[in-house]
């Protein structure tokens, strides 16, 4: 039955179930019970020593991956109560999507996938849903957190509708959902605000911590076209107050302005498209939840800026890529004697001796990864 506050294109309340038949909770809905089983869980934990953008060595105050999914839960649950959605599954779609990243960031990634190139590869999304679903051990009954049907869809589609599904396949096994995902149809509202959110964020606050970290400072961002209106408002600023409280509000507003564009748009989509229900949306070929022309321009400029000032920065890629050789040894390293550092139960059940030393360098954080190295080196 669906909550009479929700609208009627939210995920019910009501939800299809689990892979593993559980009792329901009489205190927490079945995405409140999601969202609290990935808080608690190790991957989750491990978030916070992992890297952002700066390898989480280099200094407290910028962003680890733990931080970012916080605030993109606190972006989708702003987004999902404006309309009426589900937005426990918006919260815990924020949290749960980068728990399949490994350490050093994208660059980490790369090393691995290139380590696991003959033995089916490795992507942090399809991680993500191997962590959820298999290598988390915290019940009796089943591997995994056995989150809802939903929330996995959600998190499946997190770049949308899923046409090849060989990936999945080769670093989940077959089956592994007993046919309850339907790959091809379109994600929910929740988790196409999730992943937006995702996108809002980083832009934002890898903006922020680019200027705390002096890679660039704001005269550079003149020419951003909706960004340079903001600083022109504040620039006065400047000379009384303490630079990093203007820097705040900058990003604050970039937020506001990102948010109120995607409002608006969801809602003319809402108006063109007229779905009638949940399932037209399902159904659709079409992407609800996007910016408008302009905004995806300026979505665009700031991933550009960013690329070329902050993460292509030299000082950024020495470290970045000396994540990827610590990665890359210690794979070569930990293949050759896997017994020596991965439990025996463990090695038995995966589906070959690489995806478990990949499981477990991926779990790893950096600063785990990095003084590793330096005792086996």
């Amino acid at each position: 039955m669906q909550n009479s506050e929700y609208s009627k294109f939210a995920t019910p309340i009501l939800s299809k179930g689990r892979i593993f038949k559980e009792k329901s909770s009489l205190l927490r809905s079945p995405y409140q019970r999601d969202r609290d089983r990935i808080i608690h869980s190790t991957a989750f934990r491990r978030l916070k020593h992992k890297t952002q953008v700066f390898v989480n060595t280099t200094d407290d105050h910028y962003r680890t991956r733990i931080t970012h999914s916080l605030e993109v839960s606190q972006i989708a649950r702003t987004l999902g109560k404006i309309f009426n959605l589900n937005e426990d599954l918006c919260e815990t779609l924020s949290l749960a999507h980068d728990i399949g990243h490994p350490p050093f960031g994208h660059a980490g990634e790369e090393a691995l996938n290139e380590c696991m190139i003959n033995f089916g590869g490795f992507d942090h999304n399809v991680q993500t849903i191997r962590i959820l679903t298999l290598l988390e051990n915290k019940y009796y009954n089943f591997p995994g957190l056995n989150l809802t049907i939903e929330t996995l869809d959600g998190l499946i589609k997190h770049n949308g509708p899923v046409y090849d599904e060989t990936k999945f396949k080769n670093i989940l096994g077959s089956n592994i959902f007993k046919n309850k995902i339907n790959y091809k149809l379109n994600p929910s509202l929740e988790s196409q605000i999730s992943t937006i959110s995702d996108d809002i964020a980083y832009n934002s606050h890898d903006l922020e911590d680019g200027l705390k970290a002096k890679l660039f400072n704001i005269n550079d961002l003149q020419n951003i076209p909706v960004i340079s209106e903001i600083i022109r408002k504040h620039r006065k600023k400047l000379k009384t107050k303490d630079i990093e409280l203007v820097l705040r509000q900058i990003i604050r507003e970039i937020i506001n302005v990102m948010v109120s564009d995607l409002v608006k748009n969801i809602k003319r989509n809402i108006k063109i498209f007229k779905p009638k229900n949940i399932n037209d949306i399902y159904k659709s070929n079409n992407r609800y939840v996007n910016f408008s022309d302009d905004l995806m321009n300026f979505d665009y400029d700031i991933r550009e800026f960013l690329k070329d000032k902050m993460y292509n920065n030299k000082d950024v890629l020495k470290k970045t890529l000396k994540g990827k050789k610590i990665i890359t040894f210690l794979f070569s390293k930990i293949r050759k004697n896997p017994n020596k550092f991965i439990k025996k139960k463990v090695l038995k059940t995966s589906i070959n001796k690489e995806r478990s030393v990949c499981d477990f360098i991926a779990g790893m954080t950096d600063r785990y990864a990095i003084n590793l190295f330096n005792l086996i080196k």
